[in-house]
């Protein structure tokens, strides 16, 4: 049985909502069992990425101003989005924009480990869907870096995934928002 058949993520929790306004940020945070230095390269460079989030990066986004195409994995439509690195305090402080979304990566040592922190501007109509998604996300990255990986849990994957939905439904609960009627069962289920 392959890592991935007996993953079940846990409950919602270490997430978020701020809101400024129209302007919503969601906040995510993840206790890992990782080195500040061995996170950062997971969050920085393009094949570690591959491993786990939801976008191919053509680049490494460890160094102020470099510029690295961002494109987004599993979506019918891939995005495409160029960015450039704003912020790159190795391995405390990553920042950059993924297509309209600031995302902004913090890393604290915590014992022998790291406290990561993601904040990100997402539309509030997205904010349970979001969190679901980032937090299977970093379930797979802690998977990846404790050399048990999972594999990408992103796209339409995850929205097939029980454990997503199960998420989505739990963060749309505790953050007092609707769960989106998007997708559809029927898209879910092709």
């Amino acid at each position: 049985m392959s890592n991935r058949e007996i993953y079940v993520p846990g409950p919602a929790s270490g997430a978020e909502v701020r809101k400024d306004g129209e302007e919503w940020t969601l906040v995510l945070v993840r206790e890992l069992r990782h080195s500040p230095e061995k996170v950062w390269r997971a969050l920085t460079d393009p094949a570690h990425l591959r491993e786990w989030a939801p976008f191919d990066a053509d680049g490494s986004l460890g160094a102020v101003g470099r510029t690295v195409k961002l494109t987004t994995v599993g979506a019918s439509t891939p995005m495409v989005s160029e960015t450039t690195v704003a912020r790159a305090d190795v391995p405390k402080l990553l920042v950059y924009n993924w297509g309209d979304h600031e995302m902004r990566w913090e890393l604290a040592p915590l014992g022998g480990g790291t406290r990561l922190t993601l904040w990100t501007s997402i539309d509030r109509r997205f904010i349970s869907m979001g969190a679901a998604g980032w937090h299977i996300c970093l379930d797979v990255l802690d998977h990846l870096l404790g050399e048990t990986p999972l594999g990408r849990i992103v796209g339409a994957d995850a929205l097939k995934f029980g454990g997503w939905q199960r998420l989505n439904a739990e963060y749309a609960k505790q953050f007092g928002v609707e769960t989106p009627n998007w997708p559809s069962r029927a898209a879910q289920e092709s």
